[in-house]
């Protein structure tokens, strides 16, 4: 039976804009097409645009056409913009669909880039209301990362492309607090991103002569990897192995192997690059412990991710997973190496029966409040609500 949210949103058309769908982009834009087709999935009519090269090095995350109709708008002499190459066509596009389609509301992914000022202009001039999901963009860390180009863009478009949104998303209480010290007014959604359960196997952790540790995050300095490796230096937890996995960026990967050979600990770290698909379900499913020690994170997908392996958790309070520590499914401590080191050494003195349980116990949680469809009857609220078509949801924060 139909819920008042889809019955109401049958007839909504909504604009997703995102700078690229790249596989190897982030989780922000797997987030965003799978928003796209859990909302596609409950009624709304879905467009997203966004920008492709005329040959692209990496698959794009193109979402089911079931759901949602996606266009590419593709570059080729475009020039390259803080990593992200900018079709000048894209901002016509969007305001021809606007038009084509009836959108009702453009949902604008990032922020600082020339698509996301597209989007926002589009929406002035066509007056649609507009929200912004700014996926962590205007965190501390995140802020003080290519700083100077950021002030430019501030003063340029940032600011006031910022200032006329309707509505922003934000994901924890941490990112709304991060809105507001912008000197934002506007309402804020605070949605959780969701999560796909995988299903659920029987895991050969046991009777193992070594335990396996994973990281699987972009190798950024914002990662933490440093504190990682003098952390796991100061517990050198015997029988343990830590495995690297993800894209290098900025060149971090070489000063991480350098901290490790520094520390003679070549026979405890394992590199293995970049994973997508089947080699990234093997890792979670393999691991005995997910670590992830950042200094900021918005979300961070790769959390719930190991939680939906049923993998406990250690994290940083410098990302919002409070609930590990209500729902007894990992630790979530101070940024720092002792406090790493500590949570280390708990977890790996623990027993794999021990661990198991709290792995358990962190997929309960992951499935009960991340649900994708949830998720998505609570975004289609918050359309109606800004369209002036239905109540204040209890999402929104003013």
């Amino acid at each position: 039976m139909d819920t008042p949210a889809t019955m109401s949103c049958s007839s909504l058309a909504v604009l997703f804009t995102i700078a690229d769908l790249k596989s190897t982009g982030g989780g922000s834009r797997k987030l965003a097409t799978d928003l796209c087709i859990a909302l596609g999935t409950c009624g709304a009519k879905v467009i997203l645009i966004s920008q492709v090269e005329a040959a692209p090095t990496v698959p794009s995350l193109i979402p089911d056409p079931k759901y949602v109709h996606t266009h590419l708008v593709k570059f080729s002499l475009a020039s390259d913009h803080w990593g992200v190459a900018y079709a000048p066509s894209f901002k016509r596009k969007v305001a021809d669909l606007c038009r084509q389609e009836g959108i009702q509301i453009i949902h604008d992914n990032g922020l600082w880039l020339p698509s996301n000022h597209a989007a926002s202009r589009v929406a002035r001039r066509q007056r649609i209301p507009l929200v912004i999901h700014p996926h962590g963009m205007l965190q501390p860390w995140a802020l003080s990362y290519r700083a100077w180009k950021k002030r430019i863009a501030w003063l340029l478009y940032q600011r006031q492309d910022l200032e006329t949104a309707s509505l922003f998303v934000a994901t924890s209480d941490q990112e709304a607090e991060a809105i507001r010290r912008m000197g934002l007014i506007q309402p804020i959604a605070l949605i959780p991103n969701g999560v796909h359960l995988p299903t659920w196997k029987a895991h050969n952790r046991t009777n193992r002569e070594i335990r396996r540790a994973l990281f699987l995050s972009r190798i950024h300095p914002i990662k933490g990897l440093i504190n990682l490796v003098t952390a796991w230096d100061r517990v050198r937890p015997e029988g343990w192995r830590m495995i690297v996995a993800g894209r290098d960026e900025t060149g971090h990967l070489e000063d991480v192997k350098r901290a490790v050979q520094n520390k003679g600990l070549q026979e405890d770290f394992e590199f293995v690059g970049s994973v997508e698909g089947e080699v990234k379900e093997r890792l979670y499913r393999d691991a005995d412990l997910f670590i992830l020690p950042s200094f900021s994170e918005n979300f961070s997908l790769v959390v719930a991710e190991a939680l939906s392996y049923g993998v406990p958790v250690i994290t940083t309070r410098g990302a919002p997973w409070e609930g590990l520590v209500k729902n007894r499914c990992g630790w979530w401590v101070e940024v720092g190496v002792q406090p790493l080191a500590e949570a280390i050494q708990a977890a790996t003195s623990l027993s794999d029966a021990e661990r198991h349980d709290m792995g358990w116990r962190g997929r309960s949680f992951v499935s009960e409040a991340f649900s994708f469809r949830e998720i998505a009857l609570e975004m289609l609220a918050v359309y109606d609500w800004i369209r002036g078509v239905g109540a204040k949801p209890s999402c929104i924060l003013e």
